[in-house]
């Protein structure tokens, strides 16, 4: 849904769930005049008001009280997974815009619920990542189209380590349903996937759990054990309805941390950069050359958070934000259907189809303060 013109000024917002990623958001939504941020909330209400004073940012209290403030336009929502359609639920009943940390929801049929009561209320829904928005994966995108790599036929993703626990100070939620290594890190990978090639098709993938419990290696919580309730090493064949194909893994069960996203085209293959990231570098090899060479990245890498405010202008200007509900649940449904395809042992085809994110401007001076 592409709204009409809505209001004028920095679009007032408010911050639900002030724990670790709720700082990188802070830091970045400072720096844009298109937001405003007034308020932060959490279940910890003492975490929200030290989160408002680190910040500045003026009222701080549970979710109730932050929703019921008249200057709150947008909330963005960055509590864990399994609170994420309720805190949405509540924050569109309360006539707010929601964009939400990843995944949308736990399940498809929870975010085709939220989309559409946000649809008949008129407000927007969007949703992490938007790392895609980055200079490295938008420079990405112009080399592609550009035909720096040709016609694209394939691409490869990895993402591999022994998981979070050796340096999150409360990681159990990420072993919970709604994370795990597809869920978590999926949504960076895929995301930029629908971005570069459009929507997904088809899928079959294989997963495995390499241990029923896990400890946590740093913090308070240190040498508490955990258990672990989701698949940790996910394998993954995707069919793109452009015609494209990609293999993707995403694992907490490797001793050698490996990050790696290629995409083969007819003359060429193209580098690109890690998707959980904003910068470059971004490398291009073409056929019969064997030697890299290093391609322009342009944009920009503040981290977190550009998606909101690349909603927020959405919201002032009447156009379609580019991070948005409905690539959210594509996405979703990619990883749930990959999920499915691994535990039955089959082919899984995706319900839906999505129009992928239109890039930024090639011409978008990244010193600019807003997206364009």
């Amino acid at each position: 849904m592409t709204p009409a013109p809505v209001g004028s000024g920095p679009v007032g917002v408010a911050v639900v769930g002030a724990g670790v990623i709720s700082a990188e958001y802070l830091r970045t939504l400072s720096r844009f005049p298109d937001v405003r941020v007034v308020a932060a909330a959490d279940l910890d209400e003492e975490r929200a008001a030290a989160a408002a004073v680190t910040h500045g940012i003026p009222v701080s209290g549970g979710v109730a009280t932050v929703l019921a403030l008249p200057e709150v336009e947008l909330v963005v929502n960055l509590t864990v997974p399994a609170a994420h359609a309720q805190v949405a639920t509540a924050a569109l009943r309360a006539g707010k815009h929601v964009y939400g940390e990843k995944p949308i929801t736990l399940a498809p049929g929870e975010a085709e619920k939220l989309l559409a009561e946000a649809s008949e209320r008129g407000l927007l829904v969007g949703n992490a990542p938007d790392t895609f928005l980055g200079a490295g994966l938008q420079s990405a995108l112009r080399a592609v189209a550009a035909g720096h790599i040709g016609a694209p036929v394939a691409a490869t993703t990895v993402t591999q380590s022994l998981g979070p626990e050796g340096w999150h100070p409360d990681p159990a939620f990420f072993y919970q349903p709604g994370a795990g290594p597809l869920f978590d890190l999926g949504p960076y990978y895929l995301t930029s996937l629908v971005a570069l090639f459009g929507g997904v098709e088809q899928v079959a993938a294989t997963a495995a759990r390499a241990r029923v419990e896990r400890v946590v290696g740093s913090g308070p919580k240190a040498g508490q054990a955990f258990p672990v309730d989701v698949p940790t090493h996910v394998s993954s064949l995707l069919r793109f309805a452009s015609g494209v194909r990609a293999a993707s893994t995403f694992s907490f069960d490797s001793a050698l941390p490996r990050i790696r996203f290629e995409v083969t085209g007819t003359e060429g293959t193209l580098a690109v950069p890690d998707p959980n990231t904003f910068g470059g570098p971004l490398r291009l090899l073409p056929n019969g050359s064997d030697e890299w060479r290093e391609l322009p990245v342009k944009g920009r890498t503040d981290g977190r958070g550009l998606g909101v405010v690349d909603m927020a202008r959405a919201l002032r200007h009447g156009t379609a934000h580019r991070a948005s509900g409905a690539l959210a649940l594509h996405v979703l449904q990619t990883m749930t259907a990959i999920a499915d395809s691994a535990e039955h042992e089959r082919f899984a085809s995706l319900p839906t189809q999505v129009v992928p994110p239109r890039p930024l401007p090639a011409d978008w001076d990244p010193r600019e303060a807003t997206l364009g």
